[in-house]
């Protein structure tokens, strides 16, 4: 076989293994992003809004962007080390409460302030896009995928029954970030953070006598076998105070993949996404966990409205400290409430 002869069989064998799919084009690649948060795999944040994102993504990617997810903090640090795991390239995404690390989101934690909001898709919405204007310097290096809040926390307790302003006092309660603390304290309680895994203990230790918790975190914690008296707002009011959640991912590992990969995570990001995740991680769930606690044996006590007018009154002056604060770093404050409130009115209509 002369050598024109062979360089022609080897082009023609190299085709038809092509065409048959034994070798694969370049640009085929497949990726595994290590995803990393701090709830079991039971909770409704990993089963509602973490699997299935990951399993959209694969699927829109013909299984060539796939995730393996660690539930439960088990590639080991804190809850409030995540963001700094996934920014310094530890794992590729994390799910997380960024503010959990107190006073380094400044900007974007007056979404966590008392009385935002009334449904977490109408506040999801407003903080990507509050974020897309005013923060995005709070997240550098990380890419954000998609961020919420829930529907508002509000109180479980053990062994208690408060139902007024004076019964707070000197009640220990958890608190999930340093906002939802000063709102604790305006009315008299004593604020003791801790991530949502510590509240069992915290309660089982009476280290805490309740804990400012959505509905959504209720069976995550199995919070209803601790508590049996839940404090809320009435019917349609905003809650007492909020959380940022962030879903976001390594941004050198995000720039790093392929165009069309890329292409895939967009297409699943942003504003769209965030409503997703405010509405089906928290506001379709809402109703169904208030309704096992009761059924469980728990009461819903739900503050009449001159009741609710009085905690309105006591927790003004947190908005003010955190205009101050938001204020000592550069920024225009009292701006930035207000737009953080036109926001959430937008989107809620």
């Amino acid at each position: 076989m002369t050598p024109k002869t062979l360089k022609h069989v080897v082009q023609l064998a190299s085709l038809a293994l092509l065409g048959s799919g034994a070798i694969a084009p370049a640009f085929a690649q497949q990726v595994t992003l290590r995803v990393h948060h701090f709830l079991p795999s039971t909770s409704s944040a990993h089963v509602r809004l973490i699997q299935p994102w990951c399993d959209k993504v694969a699927r829109e990617s013909q299984d060539r962007l796939k995730c393996q997810i660690f539930p439960s903090m088990q590639l080991g640090g804190t809850p409030a080390q995540l963001f700094d795991q996934v920014k310094d390239g530890m794992v590729d995404a994390v799910w997380t409460v960024p503010t959990y690390a107190a006073g380094r989101f400044t900007k974007a934690e007056v979404f966590e302030l008392p009385w935002m909001s009334v449904t977490a898709k109408a506040g999801s919405a407003a903080l990507w896009t509050y974020v897309d204007k005013h923060a995005q310097d709070e997240f550098k290096g990380v890419h954000r995928i998609f961020m919420h809040v829930h529907d508002g926390a509000l109180f479980h307790f053990k062994g208690k029954t408060p139902k007024t302003l004076g019964d707070f006092k000197g009640l220990k309660v958890r608190a999930a970030t340093r906002a939802n603390a000063r709102m604790l304290s305006a009315i008299g309680a004593v604020p003791i953070a801790m991530p949502l895994p510590m509240v069992p203990e915290g309660l089982m230790k009476n280290v805490v006598d309740g804990a400012a918790v959505p509905w959504e975190g209720v069976p995550s914690i199995r919070l209803t076998e601790l508590t049996k008296f839940h404090l809320d707002v009435p019917a349609g009011a905003p809650r007492i105070s909020n959380t940022i959640f962030l879903f976001g991912m390594n941004e050198a590992k995000y720039q790093s993949l392929p165009p069309d990969l890329r292409k895939v995570i967009d297409s699943n990001s942003g504003l769209a996404a965030s409503s997703w995740a405010g509405e089906t991680g928290f506001d379709a769930v809402s109703a169904q966990y208030r309704k096992a606690a009761q059924d469980g044996g728990g009461n819903v006590y739900e503050l009449p409205d001159a009741e609710y007018q009085r905690w309105v009154k006591a927790t003004d002056a947190v908005d003010d400290e955190w205009v101050k604060d938001a204020t000592a770093k550069g920024a225009d404050g009292k701006k930035l409430l207000e737009d953080a409130r036109a926001l959430v009115k937008q989107f809620s209509k």
